[in-house]
């Protein structure tokens, strides 16, 4: 993959546009931020203002407008990734994350098609659609979370020599599905209430749960403990497979990762633990056990294990 087109000090204008991209990302994303603040200026910079126009896509999918406004407001949001994409955006444009976005893709080859992807992940979403099985769910969680994974990727690069690195992709994909199975494990009380489920219908009914989760007690006969932790098999598998991603970034991008990743790994140990919680509330970490993450992540032991790991795999 190509590396990074390095540029010159960015504007007044687009440095205050990264300022805007990042506040945002602080304010509304901490495990996120939390990550990304191990990377390089530029880096961290590009990665908030992808976080800022994914996060006004996902609020315009949240947000409380009726389903045929949602539907133009999204399909603005489209055209306004088209200009950025054909560079008709000025540094001194009104719109502060269109500014930043735009730099940044001149910065670092960003597959810009992915955000696309993500507004096409929120539009199932406004259009209340849900998955009979894991192979129908995976296509909405490529959209919104798998989607992230190769933007991402197209900020960090890969390492000079990465072994597999044509595969880079492929591993930073399946990670984002990994943290989106986590999400929706976590959030399905939330999503209840918002009219929302994302696990797949086949496997609600095989463990009772066809009535979904709108109360902190679930139906005589329903084995939630049994539905999470056939889900949360299925989230370690993608965290495995998508691990292998690590080895192929530089130390800071692959801590990044490690950070992000390692703290929603943490929150599926604990959803295992009590599978319960998730219905009286949202689980989170606490700020000692990120700090925590961040370090393995910084000092490359996840790296380093991972490297391990798929090496002893390999025929």
């Amino acid at each position: 993959m190509e590396g990074p087109t390095h540029a010159s000090t960015p504007s007044a204008p687009v440095q205050a546009a990264y300022g805007y991209c990042e506040a945002v990302t602080g304010s509304q994303a901490r495990n996120f931020a939390y990550g990304i603040r191990l990377l390089p200026n530029d880096k961290r910079q590009a990665m908030s203002a992808l976080y800022a126009f994914s996060r006004r896509v996902d609020d315009i999918g949240d947000g409380t407008l009726a389903p045929d406004a949602k539907l133009v407001r999204l399909e603005e949001t489209r055209a306004l990734l088209a200009r950025i994409r054909a560079e008709e955006i000025a540094e001194d444009d009104t719109d502060p994350v269109a500014v930043a976005l735009a730099h940044a893709a001149r910065r670092f080859p960003i597959p810009l098609g992915g955000l696309d992807e993500l507004i096409d992940g929120v539009l199932m979403d406004v259009r209340g659609e849900s998955y009979e099985t894991w192979d129908d769910l995976k296509v909405y969680c490529r959209c919104v979370a798998g989607a992230i994974g190769r933007l991402s990727l197209g900020v960090f690069g890969t390492a000079a020599g990465a072994h597999e690195a044509d595969r880079a992709g492929e591993y930073a994909d399946t990670l984002g599905l990994a943290l989106q199975l986590t999400n929706i494990l976590r959030d399905v009380r939330e999503d209840a209430g918002n009219g929302r489920t994302y696990l797949p219908a086949e496997d609600l009914a095989k463990f009772g749960c066809s009535e979904g989760f709108r109360s902190e007690r679930m139906s005589a006969g329903a084995d939630f403990a049994g539905l999470v932790h056939h889900e949360v098999r299925r989230a370690r598998a993608l965290f495995v497979e998508g691990y292998r991603l690590l080895p192929m970034l530089d130390r800071r991008s692959g801590a990044c990762v490690a950070a992000m990743a390692g703290i929603y790994r943490r929150l599926l140990d604990r959803i295992e633990r009590e599978p319960d919680a998730v219905l009286r509330g949202r689980v989170s970490l606490p700020t000692h056990e990120k700090a925590y993450v961040a370090v393995r992540g910084l000092s490359g032991l996840d790296a380093r294990t991972i490297s391990r790991q798929s090496t002893r795999r390999r025929p």
